[in-house]
């Protein structure tokens, strides 16, 4: 082995000549650079072939590399690194670009430690980048392949395309080799596509930059595929350079784009737009101040088959309902499912004789919609409101309101039917409104939020605890859980021909449910009828059949009939009455002096029981001519047999006259405040089957 005597400059020369690094040597002060002949030799330069110049390395660095190297330089001349490292290309005589590892530093300094001198040497790395750029570009067709990305290029000058096996996969092409024709590509554009896909592929001519790229392809066997490309182009100094991109097969993401696009829009269970989108269409159509006709339609009876046959089947009535419902509508019309049975119809230049044409097609669409087998003896309908617009100053929700009362109008006209919006019929409780409130009436009957209510009549002289007759009422509960009393919903419902039909609920619940309490005797009940009801000529063989059912007796039966009532068809109220004396159930007149033929039907009407108007009565204490027509009526009720019921007592005083007006011959008062029958029944069923010494 040599000493360190033997470790000469020609040692050290050997040493570097044989670990292939190429010596520089910079004099900071003059200026000059030293390069080794192996670092020429690195570069493919004889001895003497490059002309010594202090930037001769900069001259033979890469442009993309320069500032990087001079910077490193600087920042170690500055004293902020240790030393000089950096990776750079440098050209060689051949002109192909060698990869070098520069590394040196400062090695003189003056005596104010300013540097005077660098030595460093720099090693080819060629190989290795090689290497990594192999290695970087299996890494690269790795991912590529597992994301399914196909790799293609197209090279200007020799106007030639290159597509890899994954791109071909795409494409559907079967080829051995990658080259394919310049205008191959070109053939599977879709024609929709076509302008801006090639706009695209042209577009990084004009841009350093990444240009992405969607469109669709028409493979040979005409499957639509969508695809996305990311281009660049790569220039090239010794020629037009190429164009690189990848391309992806993105159907799979684009239909389930539009899918999340379509479930945002459309309703799930039907398919039809759903309430959103159709609230956003309907604004479209109403801003154009184009006329259009909105159709509200409300399916009748859906409730019951979905209480009978479950969800189930309802969904699956739902679903036929909304196929035939758009397959009877012209491609204009827009279809929707509001939610729950309730659809709407959007119906651009529709006039009345379209929109009655298209009500009708609706009607019996929804009337042969398939129910399934479960629901088969059930039956629907649908009830439809029409609104016209063609102010474009409407708001939707006022144009849908407008289409929904008019639902209302046709359901409370007797549902499977449509009605037309009109301002003119919107006032007060004749309007809209009042049906409203008479449609919210029948769908109370079928789900529970019409409630049995009772008033007790108490005799004078008599314990309250032994009342023993409870006049029956109704009151509704409203969709937002208020009871809505008979005061504004009995005139609704008798203004669109629901009244007999309340009558008949409340008569039948009442006795289905309270018959024994009828039949023990425990109490009696009473019911007032409409005029609907008194001129219905199937109401008695109703009543027997309930009856017969329930087996509560016709003795425990009372009815009242209103003037109101009897002068709408008094051979019917006449025949009423004739009927219910031969059954022995008891007879009242309600309201009795509040009309001016009251007196008239007291003289015609064999009744058992008079029941004076109240507004004769709430005022008695103060007003000597109440007193006087209250003692009058009472007075005729004596001679006629008849017993005497006074309502609308609020006040003490006004019970104390009506008492010392009494005599005993079954005048009573009725209990201003109803409560719940219920609970009426069940007190006065237990204080019936207590021993009489014991009631209280």
């Amino acid at each position: 082995m040599a000493d360190k005597k033997n470790r000469n400059g020609e040692f050290w020369e050997l040493a570097l000549e044989r670990a292939h690094l190429g010596v520089w040597d910079w004099d900071l002060a003059s200026g000059d650079c030293f390069y080794s002949a192996m670092w020429s030799q690195m570069l493919g330069y004889g001895e003497g072939e490059l002309v010594e110049a202090s930037d001769l390395w900069l001259q033979l660095t890469h442009p993309d590399d320069r500032e990087r190297a001079v910077a490193s330089g600087e920042r170690h001349i500055a004293g902020l690194t240790d030393s000089i490292e950096t990776e750079l290309r440098l050209k060689h005589k051949s002109g192909h670009w060698v990869w070098v590892l520069d590394r040196g530093g400062v090695v003189e300094r003056d005596a104010e430690g300013r540097p005077l001198r660098l030595m460093g040497v720099q090693t080819d790395i060629t190989k290795q980048k090689q290497a990594e750029a192999q290695l970087e570009q299996v890494n690269f067709r790795l991912a590529l392949a597992a994301s399914g990305t196909g790799i293609w290029h197209h090279d200007l000058a020799a106007r030639k395309s290159y597509w890899d096996q994954r791109t071909r996969e795409i494409f559907g092409l079967v080829a051995e080799t990658d080259e394919v024709s310049q205008d191959l590509w070109h053939s599977y554009l879709h024609p929709d596509d076509r302008a801006d896909a090639e706009r695209a592929h042209l577009a990084p001519l004009q841009t350093q930059k990444v240009v992405a790229v969607q469109y669709r392809i028409i493979k040979r066997d005409g499957e639509i595929r969508h695809v996305e490309s990311l281009i660049r182009l790569i220039a090239d100094a010794q020629s037009s350079g190429q164009i690189l991109g990848t391309v992806r097969d993105i159907t799979e993401a684009k239909q389930r784009e539009q899918e999340l696009a379509h479930a945002a829009h459309h309703d799930a269970l039907t398919g039809l737009l759903n309430r959103a989108a159709f609230d956003r269409l309907l604004a479209e159509h109403i801003a154009t101040a184009r006329p259009l006709a909105i159709f509200y339609v409300d399916l009748d009876y859906f409730k019951a088959l979905n209480d009978f046959a479950g969800h189930a089947a309802g969904d699956l009535a739902l679903k036929s309902v909304a196929k035939r419902i758009q397959g009877c509508l012209p491609p204009s019309v827009h279809a929707a499912r509001l939610g729950g049975d309730e659809f709407a119809l959007l119906v651009p230049d529709c006039d009345a004789a379209q929109a009655e044409r298209l009500a009708g097609a609706v009607l019996a669409a929804v009337r042969d919609a398939d129910l399934g087998s479960t629901a088969a003896s059930r039956k629907l309908a649908a009830s439809i409101g029409i609104a016209f617009v063609a102010d474009e100053n409407t708001a939707v929700a006022d144009a849908l309101a407008c289409a929904d009362d008019a639902c209302y109008a046709a359901k409370a006209a007797g549902r499977n039917r449509f009605a037309v919006f009109s301002p003119e019929t919107t006032s007060g409780s004749s309007g809209l409104n009042a049906a409203r409130l008479a449609a919210d009436t029948v769908d109370a009957m079928e789900d529970g939020r019409l409630k049995l209510f009772g008033q007790e009549i108490h005799r004078l002289g008599t314990p309250l605890q032994e009342s023993r007759h409870v006049e029956v009422l109704a009151r509704l509960a409203g969709r937002n859980g208020r009871l809505i009393p008979p005061g504004e919903f009995i005139p609704a419902a008798e203004r669109f021909g629901i009244a007999s039909r309340l009558d008949r609920w409340i008569i039948r619940t009442a006795l289905s449910l309270h018959g024994p309490a009828l039949k023990s005797g425990a109490l009696t009940l009473g019911f007032n009828l409409s005029a609907q009801t008194l001129s219905d000529p199937q109401l008695w063989d109703f009543v027997d059949a309930v009856i017969d059912e329930t087996g509560a007796p016709h003795s425990g039966i009372g009815f009242e009939i209103t003037e109101t009532a009897a002068v709408t068809n008094f051979t019917a109220a006449e025949q009423f009455v004739r009927k219910a004396r031969e059954r022995r159930c008891r007879v009242s007149l309600d309201d009795f002096g509040a009309g001016m033929s009251s007196f008239e039907y007291l003289r015609r009407f064999p009744v058992d029981a008079i029941k004076i108007d109240g507004s004769f009565i709430e005022h008695i204490a103060v007003s000597r001519f109440d007193r006087e027509i209250v003692s009058a009526i009472s007075g005729i009720a004596r001679s006629l047999g008849c017993s005497v019921v006074a309502e609308k007592i609020e006040e003490q005083d006004s019970l104390d006259i009506l008492r010392d007006m009494g005599v005993a011959f079954g005048q009573g008062f009725l209990l201003h405040r109803p409560e719940p029958l219920q609970a009426i029944v069940a007190r006065a069923s237990a204080q019936a089957a207590l021993p009489a010494g014991r009631r209280a």
